[in-house]
């Protein structure tokens, strides 16, 4: 098949037909300058690069592209590099090309009637709440990286996140794209619209491809109006099991304005307090589970508040909870969310972790932590689970730290045989192996595993089509 033609190393002249195309300041081959886009932040991918593109238009990107295809190199398209399969780096052997959406960067217009915007796919997420929160609107998109990450990234892994529950994945959050197909011909999608049915939705095939089809350059983004008040509490469960309960009464009392739910075990909580400056036990008494809820309204008349009070108090009553604290200020709910987004970057120091980002039906969730902590235990005595997620949509991070007195290198080396099992209990339980974070490189042989042939066949036919010669991210997904 063509798309398994050899991809190969650019030649010095073709390196300067891609540096005359971008500028010689935007062609980076200097190992140093090269090294913040060949390392992804937990240090499980380290590649090379012929050299790292940093186009500043949509033409630039298509003229990169169409050199590429037709010299056949292999293009690695990056946005934050903030992504967690290695979906964004290139192999270690060096003949691939980087293409980073970095300058690509504008906010192109915001429409605050109409409800949506336009922006670049170098646009940092934060960048682009910021610009509907000037205008009066939500883009609801909300991750612990939202500061680096882009919103170019944002669409090729279809990223999740906390609000989820309330408005769904980024793919439900786009009505429109531009993209760079392989060929360097260009897809000028940039329709606002909420209802276009004329066939196939390409937009829907490029999202989520994780740059294996073309590079998105740019999106037409859906906005909604901005949560005139919002109330957060931190609650205390006697067990995983009830966090079904307290969301079923969570959603009969407050309905389409509970926006988040995410549940915490307690060695999380150990993990951010002995790590992350300045976090702090909410309860003066250590609990085994907890969950961090969210209501929103539209009208700063303190309905909030009420529905999370009633909430909590019928909770209570009912024993659905142990304890509960209701943010009183901007800054205690700033507190609350940053244990629960702090706890990343607190595993690190615990020593090696191996991470699975799951989803199974919601009422099998404590069912799944149950099995798959036997399962783990099997494999790895003493390894230490930290079972954390968005409840609210079935999605499980179930992390696993490394046995105390066990050293880093030995644990990661059962990183399969590990993933084997807990994969095989997600599929066993009619869910996904990966529920927001994508395939990458770090779950290609587990998508084999798991995922249908028919499925598979039909993916390889979709890349075939939008890129022939299989240039585009290779190694990555399929």
């Amino acid at each position: 098949m063509s798309n398994r033609l050899p991809h190969l190393a650019p030649s010095p002249a073709l390196l300067a037909e891609f540096a005359a195309i971008v500028g010689p300041a935007h062609a980076l081959t200097d190992p140093d300058a090269q090294l913040p886009y060949l390392r992804e932040w937990r240090d499980m991918f380290l590649g090379r690069a012929a050299v790292v593109l940093r186009p500043g238009s949509t033409g630039e990107v298509s003229k990169l592209l169409a050199l590429a295809n037709a010299n056949r190199v292999a293009v690695v398209p990056q946005a934050g590099n903030t992504g967690l399969v290695g979906g964004q780096v290139p192999h270690e052997h060096g003949a691939e090309i980087v293409v980073s959406v970095a300058r690509l960067d504008k906010v192109r217009s915001v429409d605050p009637s109409g409800t949506s915007m336009v922006v670049d796919a170098g646009v940092t997420l934060a960048d682009a709440q910021a610009a509907a929160a000037r205008a009066g609107r939500l883009f609801p998109l909300s991750l612990p990286s939202e500061g680096s990450c882009r919103i170019g990234g944002n669409l090729s892994t279809n990223a999740g996140g906390v609000g989820v529950l309330a408005y769904g994945n980024t793919r439900s959050l786009v009505l429109g794209v531009e993209a760079v197909l392989a060929d360097g011909r260009i897809i000028h999608g940039l329709k606002a619209l909420k209802k276009d049915n004329t066939g196939y939705d390409l937009k829907d095939l490029l999202i989520g491809a994780e740059g294996t089809l073309g590079i998105i350059t740019a999106a037409v983004l859906k906005l909604f109006p901005l949560p005139a008040e919002k109330a957060t509490a931190f609650v205390a469960l006697p067990a995983i099991e009830d966090a079904l309960e307290l969301l079923k009464l969570a959603d009969g009392t407050a309905g389409r304005g509970l926006t988040a739910f995410e549940f915490i075990p307690r060695i999380a909580m150990d993990f951010v307090t002995r790590h992350v400056p300045g976090a702090r036990e909410p309860f003066p008494t250590r609990y085994d589970w907890y969950a961090l809820l969210e209501v929103s309204g539209a009208r700063a008349d303190g309905t909030a508040a009420r529905d999370m009070e009633a909430l909590l108090t019928t909770a209570t009553e009912r024993g659905v909870i142990l304890d509960a604290v209701l943010a009183t200020s901007m800054q205690q709910s700033r507190d609350f969310w940053r244990l629960r987004e702090g706890i990343s970057e607190a595993q690190k120091p615990e020593g090696g972790n191996i991470k699975h980002d799951v989803s199974v039906p919601i009422a099998r969730i404590p069912e799944f932590i149950a099995r798959a902590n036997v399962l783990v235990e099997r494999v790895c005595p003493g390894a230490r689970p930290i079972p954390l997620g968005h409840f609210g949509d079935g999605n499980v991070h179930y992390n696993i730290a490394q046995p105390v007195g066990m050293d880093k290198a030995t644990f990661l080396t059962k990183w399969d045989a590990i993933g084997d099992v807990v994969h095989g209990l997600v599929a066993e339980m009619d869910g996904s192996i990966s529920a927001e974070h994508g395939i990458g490189r770090l779950k290609r042989r587990s998508l084999a595993k798991f995922k249908s042939p028919v499925e598979l066949e039909l993916m390889r036919g979709i890349k075939a089509v939008f890129d022939p010669n299989g240039i585009m991210n290779p190694g990555k997904v399929l």
